[in-house]
């Protein structure tokens, strides 16, 4: 499996999940009406696990998705290096003690939950992973780029090269016991460096709506905790909300035609 971290083009960019496949079946609802679907990339922006009822639920989707519609990358947020490091499914330095931070700290019950496992059973709940489960958490990029963006899940440091950033996110450092770019809740409230040429596009602090920056666009809208989760449309800069309901179809023209989907009837 290789998820795609160069991309051109028109984007869907999806917040935060955290397990609401409720909320993310909504939205893969209303992108379907979209003229331009076949050609529009779909961006998970991280943080797919974790507080909501059904992660596992949302990888599976994530999954079908990629098998469906070939143009579906997404990025690592804070809450997948987490679980990630904790099962032993990236390289992570025995000193960033992965296993008791990701079950103390990250919401993880509803993980092990959805996967039928009791909190804390790292071992049983690595048994339990499909191997498809691993190969993703294992291999999700740290950013995505695109010749207008920068999508990455918790923003850039604003007193840092953006050039040495990039490339520390392209090769993922995994010496970091706390990679920034992924963890650090201070890049939302700074501006991008100076020498940074794209819109950086991020989500993992929650924000009451999407929010439209100089150069930075903010998409996590529930936190996994309430509220409608987010879609943005690029460049048009047009929001898709969870709350929203499908636009019904032309007067003089038949409905979108919906693919045999694995999970919801999506494409």
């Amino acid at each position: 499996m290789k998820l795609a971290t160069h991309i051109d083009g028109p984007v869907a960019v999806i917040g935060d999940v955290h397990g609401q496949v409720d909320k993310l079946e909504s939205l893969l609802d209303q992108l379907n009406f979209l003229p331009d679907l076949d050609e529009r990339w779909i961006v998970f922006i991280g943080d797919l696990v974790d507080r909501g009822p059904d992660p596992m639920g949302a990888i599976e989707c994530v999954l079908d998705l990629i098998e469906d519609h070939p143009r579906t990358t997404c990025i690592a947020g804070n809450h997948e290096l987490a679980m990630a490091g904790a099962l032993g499914l990236i390289p992570a330095p025995d000193f960033a003690d992965w296993p008791a931070r990701w079950v103390d700290h990250y919401g993880a019950d509803t993980t092990f939950d959805s996967y039928g496992v009791t909190i804390g059973q790292l071992e049983e709940l690595h048994d339990k992973l499909p191997e498809a489960h691993r190969l993703l958490l294992a291999r999700l990029p740290w950013c995505v780029e695109h010749p207008r963006y920068l999508f990455v899940h918790a923003g850039i440091d604003p007193h840092q090269s953006f050039e040495m950033q990039r490339q520390i996110l392209h090769e993922k450092d995994f010496t970091l016991s706390h990679p920034p770019w992924l963890c650090s809740k201070t890049f939302v409230h700074a501006d991008v460096p100076a020498d940074c040429p794209l819109t950086v596009v991020s989500g993992h602090v929650p924000v009451p709506a999407v929010h439209f920056g100089d150069r930075r666009l903010l998409i996590d809208t529930t936190g996994g905790v309430g509220g409608d989760l987010s879609c943005v449309l690029l460049p048009e800069n047009i929001i898709i909300t969870s709350g929203d309901e499908p636009p019904p179809p032309p007067t003089h023209a038949a409905p979108a035609k919906k693919k045999a989907g694995k999970r919801f009837g999506f494409f």
